[in-house]
């Protein structure tokens, strides 16, 4: 199995997991043409489409998905503050409550941000083995065992963020709003520290902030505390994701 980044940040975010006879796509937030490039043209392939919420970075394509009968799934809060254009209609997914996707075994759960019913996703293949997917969310609610891959946000750090606002680069309003609705570097460490690591080959930094990040010390901070392979999420990047190394 593959991973292919898309797009990871506030202009778009799309993720696709593939292999050479299936492909899961994460979010719907970049132009289809760039999804259908990814895929070599061969769309029947994607076996669906999991959006976290309603926000354009992360739905803002749903309809070109829709109208090339990709079924995509959300919570019903999220698909409630949608506009749909056409006659198919995305699927509801409930937390905690498993479905399957071709060869992925999915189970949704609640995070934390500023929108109607967002959701991270616990995603299992026998390739991949389990998958944590979790963007925009100001902390983990969960815990998860025998995780193999990551892919968690890492958008600001408060430092950073702190120093913008000090310099008048970035408006007291948005820092509230971040802070609010986005995971830190220091969350994304605790949540990390949380879970045991001991099994996870990748971990894959996501939704970076352009302003308030700073991608190498991320980086380079993530892999000194887990001592595992750890990437920022690229547009272009494409890394093998398998349940093992080998």
């Amino acid at each position: 199995m593959q991973l292919k980044v898309l797009g990871s940040s506030s202009h778009g975010n799309s993720y696709l997991l593939e292999n050479d006879r299936e492909a899961l796509m994460l979010e719907a937030g970049v132009k289809f043409a760039e999804v259908k490039r990814a895929l070599n043209y061969n769309i029947t392939k994607v076996v669906g489409c999991l959006i976290t919420h309603e926000h354009k970075d992360h739905a803002g394509q749903i309809n070109e998905f829709l109208n090339a009968t990709i079924p995509v799934y959300a919570s019903a809060g999220t698909i409630n503050k949608i506009k749909i254009n056409g006659s198919r209609l995305p699927m509801i997914c409930k937390a905690r409550k498993l479905f399957m996707l071709g060869g992925f075994r999915i189970i949704p759960f609640g995070t934390m941000h500023d929108s109607a019913e967002p959701l991270g996703f616990f995603i299992n293949h026998k390739e991949t083995g389990n998958i944590l997917f979790a963007t925009d969310t100001y902390y983990l609610p969960c815990t998860f065992e025998g995780l193999n891959n990551i892919l968690i946000e890492c958008n600001y750090r408060l430092d950073i963020l702190n120093e913008n606002i000090e310099y008048g680069l970035v408006p007291e309003i948005v820092r509230n709003r971040t802070i609010q609705s986005h995971m830190s570097y220091e969350h994304c460490v605790q949540a990390l520290q949380a879970n045991d690591l001991k099994a996870v080959n990748n971990i894959i930094l996501i939704h970076l902030s352009d302003g308030n990040s700073n991608a190498a010390e991320f980086e380079q901070g993530i892999k000194k505390l887990t001592s595992k392979n750890v990437q920022i999420a690229r547009s272009g990047l494409i890394i093998n994701f398998n349940k093992t190394p080998f």
